[in-house]
């Protein structure tokens, strides 16, 4: 799986230095979001949580012309310094035991970016 490789040399990229976190961040939410298996997104789960946190927005979902849906696009917005820190943690975790679970105990499922963003819109009529 050729974006799994991308995935994994961008991150073995990061933790060296060689990578910005803004480059990052467009690699693994392209490949968080396009991926069709589940084993890479829960690979990838761990960052997505940290720059959904950090950064939030940082996909954009516009009307596709070809097909019904919605088309997903990444923001072009620079990652905030404060938060390198901690999505350079999880990066060294996830190149220090590639195929190891990142949370081993059990948690509830956090709603989808998109449930999240129609929880804000229902908000903001409901107010």
């Amino acid at each position: 799986m050729s974006s799994d490789s991308s995935v994994s040399s961008a991150l073995a990229d990061y933790a060296a230095g060689r990578l910005t976190a803004q480059q990052l961040v467009g690699v693994v939410t392209t490949a968080y979001y396009g991926a069709r298996g589940l084993g890479a997104r829960e690979r990838l789960q761990p960052l997505i949580e940290i720059i959904e946190r950090a950064h939030p927005g940082v996909v954009e979902l516009f009307g596709n012309g070809e097909k019904p849906g919605y088309a997903i696009r990444l923001a072009e917005r620079p990652f905030p310094k404060r938060h390198e820190a901690a999505l350079r943690e999880a990066v060294q975790n996830i190149v220090r035991a590639p195929h190891a679970a990142p949370n081993p105990e059990p948690r509830a499922p956090s709603p989808s970016f998109i449930a999240r963003i129609f929880r804000a819109i229902r908000n903001v009529f409901t107010a």
